[in-house]
């Protein structure tokens, strides 16, 4: 089966490319082909030329609001290599993907002669998180449950969908089990990208403008032993509590995202 068989003709995603500039992040409108290319428009426009390789998250979490341990939504990071370029419109060919419905994968795909880049930086222990007490929390972003965490791997980035806790002066709190590939990327590199979005009350047929926002994030891990474990479990329990049995688990890793920019703050949005 196709990509489109299981994630629909059109979707949204977030696409993460290293460019001169740095690590730069688009959203737009996903049109999965039969090929498993994708054709991508970004309405608010991009650099991107023919060979640059690229990375998608897709998932069909679109009007998806309550979720369970197992996030029964197709998903996945797609690295795709941009084969044409149309003013706002790119198509892409894929390299490597692996479609993943709850904890099973259901397809995946490899280039032929593609290998996993090695990676020889070494993993460190996250600093501690100088952040001693929760913030007021975000109470807007109650209904987005998950967003979408870009981490820099080799050649292309990578990007994982996880549930999250944020306050009003933007601090990220995730939790991880041990030497999961996200884990080990923010060991080699604490630099990442955390994106919230409005998936959760969007919808193409109703039209309503999908609202997102884009952080630029350093990594740091929030002992058990610190107080500040205890505030945010009981917060992330509230606002996610089909995730409450991952705190049953030994060496469970909460981590805090702490922010360094903005960098793109989506819409206002009323009180």
């Amino acid at each position: 089966m196709a990509l489109k068989d299981y994630l629909g003709n059109q979707l949204l995603g977030v696409l993460a490319a290293y460019q001169q500039q740095g690590t730069v992040h688009h959203v737009g409108v996903v049109y999965p082909r039969s090929n498993n290319g994708l054709r991508v428009f970004i309405p608010k426009g991009h650099a991107l030329t023919v060979g640059a390789l690229v990375t998608l998250h897709l998932d069909n979490r679109t009007g998806v609001d309550e979720l369970d341990a197992e996030l029964r939504v197709y998903r996945t990071s797609y690295k795709g290599r941009v084969v044409a370029t149309d003013e706002d419109w790119l198509t892409l060919q894929p390299i490597e993907y692996m479609l993943i419905h709850g904890l099973q994968v259901i397809e995946q795909y490899r280039e032929p002669g593609y290998d996993f880049p090695q990676d020889t930086r070494a993993e460190n222990d996250l600093p501690i998180t100088p952040l001693q007490t929760l913030g007021p929390i975000q109470e807007r972003e109650h209904p987005n449950k998950v967003g979408i965490l870009t981490t820099m791997a080799i050649s292309q980035p990578h990007t994982t969908v996880l549930a999250f806790l944020n306050t009003v002066a933007d601090d990220i709190f995730l939790i991880s089990v041990p030497n999961t590939f996200k884990a080990r990327q923010l060991k080699r590199n604490p630099h990442c990208f955390f994106i919230i979005d409005e998936r959760a009350k969007f919808s193409f047929e109703q039209a309503i403008h999908w609202n997102y926002t884009i952080l630029e994030m350093q990594a740091y891990q929030v002992p058990e032993t610190a107080p500040l474990y205890e505030q945010v479990r009981t917060a992330f329990v509230l606002k996610n509590p089909w995730e409450a049995g991952f705190f049953l688990m030994d060496g469970l890793e909460m981590l805090h995202l702490k922010c360094q920019s903005v960098v793109f703050a989506g819409e206002p949005q009323p009180d």
